[in-house]
């Protein structure tokens, strides 16, 4: 998903520089989106993991 997020970010900056606003800020929400459901998957796994008693 963070994969997803970058590519997603860098798709953005090259429609910015090249001028295409809409595709860059279209691009841009998605990358943020992907990115905060990146962050939360990550918080809820570590959480769960901490729960079960499992060191990493």
């Amino acid at each position: 998903m963070l994969s997803w997020a970058l590519t997603f970010l860098v798709i953005a900056l090259i429609a910015a520089v090249f001028g295409f606003g809409g595709i860059a800020s279209a691009s841009a929400g998605i990358a943020q989106i992907l990115f905060v459901i990146f962050l939360v998957l990550f918080v809820v796994a570590m959480v769960a993991r901490a729960v079960r008693g499992q060191t990493p």
